[in-house]
């Protein structure tokens, strides 16, 4: 029988990244049957294919290269997906969990392996740091769920960025005494090259991006442009002397409003990361392990047991009391305890600086035993933390949908994108992809009309490469697109045909860009569109790409609190300013700054909202001075003998084409049929803990709605 032994390890590089993806396929479905999250799955694999299991693979450069750029990947998608306005309201309870989960495991680590282990005060004092630590390996899972938002969630990473950044300073504190530079000009030196770092960042990488964005629509470019920043800013981090993945984080968090989660971009980026990179990095986690040695017994078990022990009890206490402090629901603290419990890629690093300092001539700080122990606690602590994820959001998930089910919408949503020109038609698509209601998950309608004439033969043609070209993009948003090239007489009744007959709720479509073919300010047929059809229609006009926005103005007109659509196009306005995560303020009068406060408040709670004073509607000219390049003005008008309709809106077009030409702009003709009350229950809150405060917000929404309408009964 032939010895199969002298072909392992696989030094082929194309057979072992044969096996590295067959890993990756067969890995979940094998743990999907068994009911075991995947990502064990992955660091199990790790351990049976690795030199300590069935020595198939060796971790060589390539397993190096790729497991560091997953790792990277993960803190910089955590960080990408961090709502700023969440961290801006929760910064305290934020900071109180980094501190709980920082001290408590170091403090409890330190107290314990001296006296039962007998290690060394420098040693007792790397294990805390080692312990005090975690790695998000369960982050992935909360990503699949769809609660990169979740408050808890939000709370856990940036809890683990805290933690992290004071386990390397104390790091870099004991790697300073050994090597005698841990003086006080040191961390001075520090201070300096930190604070100049943090600031450079923030500084340069908005502009940066900004800048690149504007200019180039490749999505290939930009999605190297974008990681290109992310592994500078990882270079420079290392350089400081803090771990790489500090940088990742912070890169991530302050590109966050330049990579929209609804965004092809993003899309790229998590689906390039979740296929490749990070189960690389879990399968290398793996490999790293040497189950063998707890069959050996001695004192390596032990202190195995010890190091779990003592490392999840830590990380536990420190995630409840956190919850206790916030008065958080029970679900919040699992979930935190979850996703801080597991040691994988920092308590690497961390040990192995403790390997290369000596305490004496040929020994070192960290002994066998000690870095076996870490090793292997790598493993039971990825597993306790990925189940316990995995399960709790599950419950999220379950609960939210019961509650949905309790409490059914009546939200008719369906875009209809109206295109005719390829220069605005990708935008007119990002723009309804920001506005759309995920949880329907509902696709949407692209248009082309044209006329019936002696060239419709060719317009049907360059009709039907537009809307290719646009159910290809739409892929990328995730939404599934139906297209139609409609032959009409009337490009207006075109449209209206088109409206009934896919129901939609709305119209997207583009402020004309040809001013040679169009009649007035409206265009051609926008003007009998908008007069001849009562529902929703946004006239969108963009100058740069969306996702460099950084406001929205919205010019409310009086009385708009009436209209019977005035909570679609808030809604609508809302979710545009959540997803790009820019602030938006509202010009209008105080009494409809009252409802629209009390509805986000209640719906969209992170959205960054202003209020302004407008009085009078004559006031529109001089917000000009106020509305930059990279903000979207909204005016929010009204049709002829609507509750909202004034004379002044009649002088619309000329104060927009005079006071605002070259800028943003969005036109908002609202619903203007039935009773649009119902739309209120568009505000039902995304978790179930905010639903004791939703039923009483709404009642007083109703309320102060109908006080509204008496008091201008009364007039």
């Amino acid at each position: 029988m032939p010895d199969l032994s002298q072909y392992f390890p696989i030094t082929n590089p194309t057979i072992e990244f044969f096996v590295v993806l067959c890993i990756i396929l067969f890995a979940p479905i094998v743990m999907g049957k068994l009911r075991i999250p995947h990502i064990i799955g992955m660091v199990l694999a790790g351990v049976a294919f690795g030199e300590y299991g069935l020595n198939i693979l060796m971790r060589d450069e390539a397993f190096e290269l790729f497991g560091r750029v997953g790792l990277l990947y993960i803190m910089f998608l955590a960080g990408l997906e961090m709502d700023i306005e969440s961290i801006r309201k929760s910064k305290n309870q934020m900071l109180v969990f980094g501190l709980l989960t920082f001290a408590i495991p170091f403090a409890m680590t330190f107290g314990c392996v001296g006296p039962l282990l007998g290690y060394s005060t420098i040693a007792s004092l790397l294990l805390g740091c080692i312990m005090s630590s975690n790695t998000l390996v369960a982050y992935p899972i909360v990503s699949r769920f769809g609660l990169q938002r979740h408050h808890s969630v939000m709370l856990s990473v940036g809890g683990t960025m805290i933690a992290l950044f004071l386990s390397l300073v104390c790091i870099a504190a004991i790697a300073g005494a050994y090597s005698g530079g841990g003086g006080w000009t040191y961390w001075a030196l520090f201070a300096v090259k930190l604070a100049a770092y943090c600031t450079g960042l923030v500084l340069l990488l908005p502009r940066l991006t900004r800048w690149f964005l504007r200019r180039y629509s490749d999505a290939v470019m930009q999605f190297i442009f974008i990681l290109s920043e992310l592994f500078v800013s990882a270079v420079l981090s290392e350089a400081i002397g803090l771990e790489g993945i500090f940088g990742a984080f912070l890169s991530g968090l302050i590109l966050s409003r330049y990579v929209p989660r609804l965004s092809p971009l993003m899309n790229r980026i998590e689906f390039i990361g979740n296929a490749i990179f990070i189960p690389y990095f879990l399968i290398g986690v793996g490999m790293l392990i040497d189950i063998r040695l707890l069959f050996q017994g001695g004192a390596i078990v032990w202190v195995v047991v010890l190091f779990v022990i003592v490392g999840t009890l830590g990380k536990a206490f420190a995630a409840y009391i956190a919850c206790i402090i916030a008065r958080s629901p029970l679900s919040s603290g699992h979930m935190m305890f979850g996703l801080t419990s597991a040691h994988a890629a920092g308590a690497i690093a961390m040990i192995m600086v403790g390997r290369r300092l000596e305490v004496a001539p040929g020994e070192y700080l960290v002994s066998a035993d000690m870095l076996n122990g870490v090793i292997i606690m790598i493993l039971f602590t990825c597993i306790i933390s990925t189940m316990v994820t995995e399960r709790t959001a599950r419950q999220l998930i379950l609960a939210d949908h019961q509650q949905a089910n309790a409490n059914p919408k009546t939200d008719d949503e369906k875009i209809l994108i109206c295109v005719k020109y390829p220069e605005i038609a990708g935008g007119l698509l990002s723009t309804a992809a920001m506005m759309r209601n995920t949880r329907l998950n509902r696709g949407m309608v692209a248009l082309n009309v044209v006329y019936d004439d002696e060239r419709r033969q060719q317009e049907q043609e360059r009709g039907r490469r537009l809307l290719a070209d646009i159910e290809r993009q739409a892929v990328n948003y995730g939404v599934r697109m139906q297209t139609q090239v409609r032959i009409a007489a009337n490009i207006a009744n075109g449209i209206k045909h088109a409206f009934k007959e896919y129901d939609a709720s709305e119209i997207v479509m583009g402020v004309h860009v040809h001013k040679e073919q169009a009649k007035g300010f409206w265009g051609a047929f926008a003007q009998s569109l908008y007069n001849g059809l009562e529902r929703q229609i946004i006239l969108v006009r963009l100058k740069q790409p969306l996702n460099t926005l950084r406001r929205i103005e919205v010019a409310i007109p009086s009385r708009a609190q009436f209209e019977p659509g005035f909570y679609r196009w808030l809604e609508r306005l809302a979710r545009l300013s959540g997803n790009l995560d820019c602030r938006i303020i509202f010009h209008g009068r105080p009494d409809v700054h009252d409802l629209i406060t009390d509805y986000l408040r209640v719906r969209h709670p992170h959205v960054r909202a202003e209020y302004r004073v407008m009085a009078h509607w004559n006031e529109l000219p001089r917000l000009a001075n106020s509305i930059h390049d990279d903000h979207l003005f909204v005016v929010v008008t009204a049709r002829k003998n609507s509750i909202s309709y004034k004379s002044a809106l009649e002088k619309l077009p000329n104060e927009l084409d005079e006071n605002f030409s070259g800028k943003n702009l969005m036109i908002v003709f609202p619903d203007q049929y039935g009773d649009r009350m119902n739309d209120l229950t568009f505000a039902e809150p995304q978790h179930h803990e905010e639903k004791s405060a939703y039923q009483s917000i709404i009642e007083m929404i109703k309320r102060r709605r109908e006080g509204h309408l008496e008091v201008r009964g009364k007039r």
